[in-house]
């Protein structure tokens, strides 16, 4: 603003642009309802986005403002294609986990091909033609670049999109604790990146997924319509949902819990009918009521792997997993226990293929270790409890046999598992992790995730380098990504109101909004000489010039659009010598002498800033 270059105005009469007074049908979020209303953006398919004049500038300041900040921490920028060859990918095994998430083409010549959904493949084999010793290291690279994703579902305008914008970056250091430098000063990028964008965050632990690695933080944009649910403790520290973890369960002294036995419970497939057959047949000696929590629930799932070293090709497990029966499961979470594999409830062929199940009355016995120990089940399943299972809890459970339930099962001294699992659904006041107390939950967009890769990508694709001693070591990577356009959408979300957006200084597309209005010639003259002014000064202008446009029209447009300033030269003008200025909001509004407007339109911006 202070530049005494001058800048390009965008005036109405010329600009690409055509505001809508109606909302488009299929906007289901505010960003995407006034990001078109505006004339930002415009939809060419679903989750596909075409960017217009408007919509570039404020993209690229953005950008602009990840670029600065990642160049600050010495990273170094690159560019790949978006059309990646299938062999890198299938090296990591990528090429079948992203399953129906990633596009897939084939060339003229029958190759394989993809549109890319992340680049850590490249990355990691660019570092590798190029890098051999330990001298070469650490060095972090990044691009801002298109990316791909097969949503099954696009929504919400840019937030959930089939063709996005990412930064993504990527650390390479010669052990981990030079990764773990390079992942705080990402991580400390990033929170300078929020901070200048105006855009609220919560860094929560997150599970890496598909991804790989170890450690992994996630940052979340607190808004209503996210898609991520996190929860808080007192303590301040936030959780992914998927990342949750239950504090460990103490044992429960079972010395005094009577034999387990098995007892009639006819129709009782549901827990809400076991839990009425309990009470009618078999009522507690305590005169307490059994309740969903006193039973145990075992469901089967699938679990679909990727080909590994032992499998030549995508295979299928079958898993049960047991867990009070007064939760749901919650498979979001419990998929991230099998990342990067994929679950699904078993289908009938799964089941038939186990004669030991009774359906709506599967136990324990002929699951996991006690399996393994019986006679004439051929293939046992793995058996996992959910971590709020505690070694000597009782429960009424499946008696394998229909009709039949065991009451007095007790964990650890009837039947074994074969470990613990985060499978139900998180509640409202479930104790935090940390222990410091009960969680409370948010929802909120994810627009940035950090992670520590550790070793995975560079032992799949053979990044080696010599390390002080002459030895061959694996390099220690890190990846990084922010979803540029979503933060662009999550910034209109959070800064608009009924009228229109109202976008921060720093990214909005131009700083003035100035309008010419009435038929007077005499304001457009007054207009055109702020204008010069105002270029001079070096701030960025757009000029409502529109000759035959009521001046109705041009402020519905202004509001829409969402300029910080909106400046008058109009009747006032004409009759007064003044121009009225006001911000976006209509508040803060003033007149003032039209040879000092340009001084207070620099000193208000000066404000904003």
């Amino acid at each position: 603003m202070n530049s005494t270059e001058k800048t390009s105005t965008l005036r109405m009469s010329t600009l690409f642009v055509r505001t809508l007074r109606e909302d488009p049908a299929d906007a289901d979020v505010d960003s995407a309802r006034l990001l078109q209303r505006a004339g930002y953006i415009r939809k060419a398919a679903p989750g596909i986005w075409t960017w217009l004049p408007l919509g570039l500038r404020v993209l690229n300041k953005v950008e602009a403002i990840v670029r600065e900040e990642i160049d600050g921490i010495g990273a170094q920028e690159v560019h790949f294609p978006a059309l990646l060859p299938r062999e890198p990918y299938e090296a990591t095994h990528r090429w079948e986990e992203y399953g129906d998430n990633i596009f897939r083409l084939k060339d003229r010549h029958g190759a394989d091909y993809l549109l890319a959904p992340t680049h850590e493949e490249m990355f990691t084999l660019l570092v590798k033609d190029m890098y051999t010793s330990y001298k070469d290291l650490p060095v972090s690279l990044y691009q801002i670049q298109t990316k791909y994703r097969d949503e099954f579902r696009p929504r919400a305008g840019l937030i959930r999109g089939r063709e996005f914008i990412m930064k993504d970056a990527y650390s390479f250091t010669v052990d981990e604790d030079g990764l773990k430098q390079a992942y705080q000063d990402q991580r400390g990028a990033y929170e300078r990146i929020f901070k200048r964008l105006g855009v609220d965050y919560v860094i929560v632990h997150a599970v890496s997924g598909p991804m790989g690695g170890s450690e992994s933080e996630e940052f979340l944009a607190p808004l209503p319509i996210g898609e991520d649910t996190f929860a808080l403790a007192p303590s301040g520290k936030a959780w992914n949902v998927e990342a949750l973890t239950t504090p460990a369960v103490g044992e429960v002294d079972s010395s005094a819990i009577p034999a387990m036995r098995a007892l009639e419970t006819p129709d009782a497939k549901t827990i809400d009918a076991l839990v009425e057959r309990a009470n009618s047949l078999h009522p507690r000696k305590d005169g307490r009521q059994w309740t969903a929590a006193d039973t145990l629930k075992n469901l089967i799932i699938a679990v679909k792997h990727a080909e590994d070293e032992e499998h030549d090709k995508p295979w299928r497990e079958i898993v049960a997993i047991g867990l009070p029966g007064d939760r749901q499961v919650d498979m979001k979470r419990l998929e991230a226990q099998f990342a990067p594999a994929e679950i699904e409830e078993a289908s009938e062929e799964d089941l038939k293929s186990h004669p030991e199940f009774v359906k709506g009355y599967i136990g324990p016995m002929v699951l996991g270790p006690q399996a393994r120990e019986a006679e004439g089940i051929k293939t046992p399943v793995r058996y996992l409890l959910d971590a709020h299972v505690g070694r000597g809890s009782q429960w009424i459970t499946g008696a394998d046999q229909e009709g039949m339930h065991v009451f007095n099962a007790v964990y650890g001294r009837d039947f074994e598992a074969d470990g613990l699992v985060e499978a139900v659904e998180v509640r409202q006041g479930d104790m935090s992790p940390d222990g410091s107390g009960p969680l409370s939950f948010e929802r909120g967009v994810e627009i940035g995730q950090v992670f520590q890769l550790g070793l995975k990508y560079s032992k799949a694709l053979d990044l080696k380098v010599l390390d002080q001693n002459g030895k061959t070591v694996p390099v220690w990577m890190g990846c990084y990504g922010i979803g540029v356009s979503r933060v662009l959408a999550c910034i209109a979300e959070a800064h608009h109101d009924d009228k229109g957006l109202a976008w921060p200084a720093v990214v909005a597309p131009a700083q003035v909004h100035l309008l010419a209005t009435g038929k007077d010639q005499a304001a457009f003259g007054a207009a055109e000489q702020l204008l010069t002014q105002l270029e001079e000064r070096g701030i960025e202008v757009i000029y409502d010039d529109r000759k035959k446009v009521s001046p109705g029209v041009k402020f519905k447009d202004a509001e829409l659009i969402g300029v910080p300033l909106v400046v008058v030269a109009g009747r006032d003008t004409v009759n007064n010598g003044t121009i009225e200025i006001r911000d976006r909001t209509g508040e803060q509004a003033q007149a003032v002498a039209a040879d000092k407007a340009v001084q207070v339109i620099a000193d208000r911006l000066a404000q904003l800033d």
